[in-house]
């Protein structure tokens, strides 16, 4: 628990008093509420704080991949994640459309939920592709991060901070008050967000630009069920010659509660003034892109934002470390945002328990930025690719070359012509769509990540299969070291578990068969000299759990005798494909490579 400088514990904050801790997490977005979650799950004393007085109050990201379901599988969470979750099946129908009420121009089925797609997405996780408005799954995370240890602190502003040899001092205002104080942490997280305070005091270098693109939110209340419930989905692209949304009428309706809750995503000139949308001309908005004039529509709120296209090429600086927005910086395309978010803090928690705990040497956690930061790159570039193949769909229909709204309208209509014109346009809108699988259907850039760094030891010079498809559409598992750790289902006669479940965040996991039952004696053998939490699981008939499918055996890579060595984030940080001469040195060379010396 924190503690004043006087070593007195207490919840309020003294004048000229210094409040002590070991991590200082700002920002309680999915990033840092995240954080401050692993690290009390992980028995670190942390704060977090945040300048509002309460989590997200607007839906803003929603789509959550399997990813990120898995931690928060791992972290006990996800029966709460998802009793407010719209689920799977209901999410899948992304249409695109002349309106709500109006003609229907296609549909892709989008997150795995095409026939054709939904085995890959099973086959790669124990837990599927939801939807989670972030004003739901922020108050699961701060509420299970402070249940669990955390000081959360609202109406807190970071203000500045200085490190030193030993820690950071950070100048933090109590909003209500003005009162300024200090935070005295061994290390500091910034997940403050895409215009992050403490990313600018650190300096982090960047590559691309900010506000390259503007958009508005609208959110509002009006149940359209019956235009919505037969072909469910969260997302609703209207093109709507008139609209002069960026020169060609085109917006989002995206769902936020079936079927009643809404947001919409209307575009403008980032180039001039910004806009100024009162409550009717909001509504008239709605109304035109739902098509229907006379609906009832309450406005619950307006907001403006930029698109960016910038990621962070180094992500700390000594002992202060940034995650989530503060680092990819992106349109929402894909859904990446909070979802790499939460996977930023998943890999950089456990690293610093390791270190504040006197299990690794301070030069693990510079594998933080060799592993998160080429992940920040693609899904920055991902993201906006996506957001320009849009053009392709216009382009299709022949709307960029329009002059006039009835120009618009009659190009439009033209893809429903018995006419070479009309057949030409088809295809062309039939080719337009399936790249949009780019976007809603990217299961290997959601899954794909793959670490190098001297956390990851890989002394057999394996490489990751050469892919068989697109590595940006399709996920493929393996064991290699910096993989992450295949799904398949094991357990016995009573009980089902994944394999992810073997190998929980708390700790390092060892996974063999019953020909290399000898590396759970080498790894307590480890543990011990290391001083670290690691088991070993023995999967095999007559032990805890069985290949019950026999998928284990196709999917390790490894002689049963040999051994997967899985870090606490479920990547695979050293393998043994068979069992050695002496285990236990083996086993000791590895960790030891990766912890450092200390």
């Amino acid at each position: 628990m924190p503690v004043f400088d006087d070593g007195q514990a207490d919840t309020a904050v003294p004048e000229n008093a210094t409040v002590t801790t070991d991590v200082l997490v700002v920002g309680s977005g999915p990033a840092g509420a995240s954080a401050a979650l692993m690290l009390s799950t992980l028995g670190i004393d942390n704060i977090m704080i945040t300048k509002y007085r309460w989590t997200a109050n607007t839906p803003r990201a929603h789509i959550t991949n399997q990813r990120s379901m898995e931690i928060f599988r791992d972290l006990g969470i996800a029966d709460q994640v998802l009793a407010d979750a719209t689920p799977h099946h209901m999410v899948g129908d992304t249409v695109f459309c002349t309106s709500i009420n109006g003609e229907e121009i296609g549909r892709i089925r989008t997150w795995g939920t095409h026939p054709a797609r939904e085995a890959d997405y099973q086959l790669a996780s124990p837990m599927l592709t939801v939807d989670v408005p972030q004003n739901f799954l922020e108050p699961i995370l701060v509420r299970n991060a402070s249940m669990r240890g955390t000081h959360s602190r609202f109406s807190t502003e970071y203000v500045s901070h200085v490190q030193d040899a030993d820690g950071v001092n950070v100048a933090v205002r109590d909003r209500l008050t003005g009162h300024e104080y200090t935070i005295r942490a061994k290390y500091l997280i910034g997940a403050d967000g895409a215009r992050s305070k403490v990313a600018a005091d650190i300096d982090l270098p960047y590559e691309g630009r900010m506000d390259i693109a503007g958009s508005m939110n609208i959110t509002f209340k009006a149940d359209i069920e019956a235009h919505v419930g037969h072909r469910p989905s969260v997302l609703y692209w209207v093109i709507q010659p008139g609209s002069n949304v960026g020169g060609i009428g085109a917006g989002l309706v995206r769902m936020v509660r079936p079927w009643n809750e809404w947001l919409i995503v209307w575009g403008y000139d980032i180039a001039g003034d910004p806009p100024v949308v009162d409550e009717a001309a909001a509504t008239q908005i709605v109304r035109n892109l739902l098509g229907m004039p006379d609906l009832d529509v309450e406005i619950t709120g307006t907001s403006l934002w930029g698109n960016n296209e910038m990621f962070a090429t180094e992500l700390s600086k000594g002992r202060v470390f940034c995650a989530g927005d503060a680092i990819h910086r992106h349109p929402p395309s894909n859904g990446l945002g909070s979802n790499t978010s939460v996977q930023d803090s998943y890999n950089l928690a456990w690293k610093l328990a390791a270190v504040l705990k006197g299990q690794a040497d301070p030069s693990l956690l510079d594998t933080y930025t060799d592993e998160r930061a080429p992940v920040a790159r693609r899904i920055v570039t991902r993201a906006n690719k996506s957001s320009r193949e849009f053009a392709d769909i216009f382009v299709a229909l022949g709307v960029t070359e329009a002059k006039t709204e009835q120009e618009m309208v009659e190009r439009i209509e033209e893809r429903k012509a018995d006419t070479p014109e009309g057949l030409a346009k088809r295809a062309a809108l039939k080719k337009a769509m399936e790249l949009k699988n780019y976007e809603f259907n990217a299961h290997g850039v959601e899954l794909g990540q793959f670490y190098t760094s001297a956390a990851i030891v890989n002394d057999d010079g394996s490489q990751p299969p050469t892919p068989t498809r697109d590595t940006d559409l399709y996920h493929e598992m393996s064991t290699v070291p910096g993989s992450h750790l295949p799904h398949a289902w094991v357990g016995d006669s009573r009980s089902t578990v994944a394999v992810m479940d073997l190998a929980p965040y708390t700790r390092w996991t060892l996974i063999t068969g019953i020909a290399g039952q000898t590396w759970a004696s080498a790894g307590a053998e480890i543990a011990g000299e290391l001083g670290i939490d690691l088991e070993t699981v023995v999967i095999g008939p007559g032990r805890g759990v069985t290949d019950l499918y026999f998928d284990w055996a196709s999917l390790r890579e490894v002689e049963e005798s040999g051994v997967l060595l899985v870090r606490p984030d479920k990547h695979i940080a050293w393998r043994s494909t068979s069992l050695p001469e002496s285990p236990a040195a083996a086993l000791r060379a590895a960790l030891s490579s990766i912890l450092g010396s200390r």
